[in-house]
């Protein structure tokens, strides 16, 4: 039994079978959950003590640890009925689409740093800790998850497999595995 055939029974009746057809998404939300933990957690870690001065270089190595993370975590879950790829071909894409998404991340928090000078000694230090987390961790996440989300069902994890064996679906313009030709 997995995890979430143990949930599913706590779910409200009505909400069950949107969970159930959208499982990879559920799925996806739960490791970027995780993966926001460890990116904030690396974050502050590395903004607090090391790299007081470089916020955004301490931001783009949370992010990169969170992506290593997040490569493990889709492959071996999330995505676990796609691929069609070798693994070294998978792995190269999946790091190109989290390189992109690394930027866009990054934009939200260089607009509010830099061009909306949201600094001390512009601000005061509360300001600019509320600012650096709603622009990096807020904003600039969810234009990163989305952009993931899209990029590595798109190109990443292409292909669905039946559930009935092994064998992937053809790749069409609509991409879920609950499309059979």
């Amino acid at each position: 039994m997995t995890v979430g055939d143990a949930l599913l029974p706590h779910v409200p009746p009505a909400l069950r079978p949107v969970l159930v057809r959208h499982k990879e998404l559920v799925k996806f939300g739960f490791v970027g959950g995780t993966t926001f933990l460890v990116d904030n957690g690396v974050w502050y870690l590395l903004k607090l003590t090391i790299l007081t001065e470089k916020p955004t270089t301490a931001k783009g190595i949370a992010i990169l640890v969170a992506t290593i993370v997040s490569y493990v975590l889709n492959r071996e879950w999330s995505f676990r009925t796609r691929g069609g790829r070798e693994r070294h071909h998978e792995a190269a894409l999946f790091f190109l689409i989290s390189g992109v998404a690394i930027v866009i991340n990054l934009i939200p928090l260089l607009i509010s740093r830099y061009v909306l000078d949201l600094e001390i000694p512009h601000v005061s230090l509360l300001v600019q800790e509320v600012a650096d987390f709603t622009a990096g961790s807020v904003i600039g996440l969810l234009l990163a998850m989305a952009f993931r989300f899209w990029g590595f069902r798109r190109w990443v994890f292409p292909h669905g497999y039946s559930p009935d064996d092994a064998t992937p679906l053809p790749v069409t313009g609509d991409t879920t595995a609950e499309h059979r030709p």
